[in-house]
């Protein structure tokens, strides 16, 4: 049975991991004729800080945007891509985790692939890579770890 793909997820951070998964996804949105949708999910302090009012979600949006720019140089007008941005932890919401972010916004966006870094480098604080066992875990779509 040929696998049909109309919508690839790929969750970033912001790390040069990040780029490399979306590197990726763009290719299987490619292969398939696909739109690639990248969500920037936002680190535990970045999350704090929004729902503490400390910082801005314009303040995110800013930073999530800046990096968008390097997504849409790697899609390189190969692949439609959409953004979005994911708070990756809740002080209010006790199940709200990245993996669970993640997953959330692949059901919400009706994804057929998911693609997710699995190490994000030397920074201990980086959020997909504690998300990417439960993504492999849980997810009901074919799932790609780089």
């Amino acid at each position: 049975m040929p696998l049909d793909v109309d919508t690839v997820l790929v969750p970033v951070d912001g790390g040069a991991e990040s780029v490399n998964a979306a590197e990726y996804a763009v290719a299987i949105a490619e292969k398939y004729d696909a739109t690639l949708h990248a969500l920037f999910v936002a680190g535990e302090q970045v999350s704090r800080r929004v729902e503490s009012g400390e910082v801005s979600e314009d303040a995110v949006a800013d930073q999530s945007e800046a990096f968008a720019d390097d997504l849409r140089a790697v899609a390189d007008d190969r692949v439609p891509l959409d953004v979005s941005i994911a708070l990756g932890f809740s002080t209010t919401r006790k199940m709200t985790h990245p993996g669970s972010v993640i997953l959330d916004a692949a059901d919400d966006l009706d994804a057929d692939f998911l693609v997710v870094p699995r190490e994000t480098g030397d920074d201990s604080s980086a959020v997909l890579e504690k998300a990417a066992e439960y993504v492999l875990l849980y997810a009901s779509q074919p799932v790609l770890s780089v």
